[in-house]
């Protein structure tokens, strides 16, 4: 899923460890104005862009979303939650197959802690050669995104994005 401007600047926001308010004053505008905009229910004006860009210390193609060649995202881990985060794993077989995994980060702790099992597909056990623990380690460090994106000779695909 890509992320939307309003998820973005929210992001980077608290990033920075700013109020919507802070940033509201140092663009003249309300906070109830940036609230919209991390909602996704409107967008700056393509002239705040340049003053947008340096409050965050990024270019404005990064502020629009335009980072091509960075999947993985590294952020202070004191700003990010684990516990909101979602392991998003994908993966599709060359023969068709398609899984989606879609869990919360607190839910693969307590997963963890239970000692359960990754599941099987079509017999496999490709998804237990995944490193839950090494995942959690790498977030907790600062690092999220596209962690992993692997195509096998015979088309099998995998991923894995925390957001």
């Amino acid at each position: 899923m890509k992320e939307t401007f309003g998820n973005r600047f929210a992001r980077l926001r608290k990033e920075k460890g700013l109020t919507q308010e802070e940033i509201g004053k140092r663009l003249n505008i309300s906070g109830q104005g940036i609230s919209k905009w991390e909602n996704d229910l409107s967008t700056p004006d393509i002239s705040m862009l340049k003053d947008i860009s340096e409050i965050f210390g990024i270019s404005i193609d990064e502020l629009c979303g335009n980072n091509a060649n960075q999947d993985v995202i590294l952020s202070d881990p004191k700003n990010i939650d684990i516990n909101k985060m979602v392991l998003r794993l994908t993966v599709d077989s060359a023969g068709g197959d398609k899984v989606r995994i879609n869990l919360p980060m607190a839910i693969i702790f307590i997963w963890l802690e239970s000692g359960a099992a990754m599941p099987t597909i079509n017999q496999s056990d490709v998804l237990n050669k995944i490193d839950l623990k090494q995942i959690i380690s790498l977030v907790e460090q600062g690092a999220f995104g596209k962690l992993l994106e692997v195509e096998s000779a015979d088309g099998d695909t995998v991923s894995i994005v925390i957001e």
